[in-house]
């Protein structure tokens, strides 16, 4: 990109167990990202299928604590452009969970978009 920023992405599909919408759970190491030293990160972008019969949430957590919450339908799908967008400074920690009722079980594809600057 001419602008200085780069594209990062945290994607993939991963299978999950339930065990209640409070208590969401790491999907993958894939899933996290450190914004490097002398850069600031954008979340720009999520989108997210589910394959489960229940509802779930995908919870974007900032060093451990939730950030954003992306509750997904019962075999739905959904893309949110991130209106409100914040500046991550160096050395935060974002990683993808989910939450999903306690028996729930499936596969979540995640796709989230963020700018390094």
């Amino acid at each position: 990109m001419t602008d200085g920023s780069t594209p990062r992405f945290l994607q993939g599909a991963f299978d999950f167990d339930g065990s209640g919408y409070d208590k969401p759970a790491p999907l993958d190491d894939s899933l996290r990202y450190t914004v490097p030293a002398g850069a600031t990160t954008q979340p720009v972008y999520f989108r997210g299928g589910n394959s489960s019969d229940q509802m779930i949430t995908v919870v974007l957590c900032r060093d451990g604590a939730p950030m954003r919450y992306f509750p997904i339908a019962a075999r739905g799908a959904t893309h949110v452009a991130l209106r409100v967008v914040e500046d991550l400074l160096a050395d935060t920690v974002l990683e993808l969970q989910v939450a999903a009722p306690g028996g729930a079980s499936g596969t979540v594809i995640v796709d989230l978009g963020l700018v390094e600057v």
